[in-house]
């Protein structure tokens, strides 16, 4: 699986992993984190060792459909990247898109630490890899490459954010 440079879906494919997952339940806890990991498009062409690391750094929390997982204004206390299941994205203007498996919020509260800056709420029932705070800076410093696929998408968000801002204000999609 390959990251998708040109847009920030992450392409998913999950079907015979839930199938494997099911028949691996007496798999370690970290074993379990790492074949998740290997689905996750963000995490393609990690070796090992740095798949590894993540899954040390990181837990898998299951969550029903109608959860608020985060809430607009809250301290941001974790990054998420989803492993199956939607969400729904609500900020101050409205709901906004949906995000879906391979795709991950939460991070610019870490980031900049800034409030919550939309509340996220489960769609379907949902599976999420939690990075805590205490472990994302370590998780960044130790995987470079993760940063610039993060940069990368945050910079498409913030060019699209602009469009919609365009699109208001003026009438005319500027593209």
């Amino acid at each position: 699986m390959e990251f998708d440079r040109r847009n920030d879906r992450l392409p998913f494919n999950e079907s015979d992993e839930v199938e494997a997952g099911r028949a691996g339940a007496t798999e370690s806890s970290s074993d379990a984190r790492i074949r998740h990991l290997q689905r996750v498009p963000l995490f393609s062409g990690f070796n090992e060792v740095e798949l590894r690391r993540i899954a040390e750094l990181s837990r898998i929390v299951d969550m029903p459909a109608g959860s608020a997982v985060t809430q607009i204004g809250e301290p941001g206390e974790s990054f998420f990247v989803i492993i199956d299941g939607t969400v729904a994205v609500r900020t101050p203007v409205g709901t906004g898109a949906e995000l879906h498996p391979g795709e991950f919020f939460g991070e610019m509260s870490l980031l900049d630490g800034e409030p919550r800056s939309a509340t996220i709420v489960a769609t379907t029932d949902l599976r999420l890899l939690v990075v805590d705070r205490l472990h994302f800076w370590r998780l960044l410093d130790e995987t470079p490459d993760l940063i610039r696929r993060m940069l990368t998408i945050l910079s498409r968000r913030v060019r699209r954010l602009e469009q919609t801002v365009h699109t208001i204000l003026h009438g005319t999609n500027p593209t």
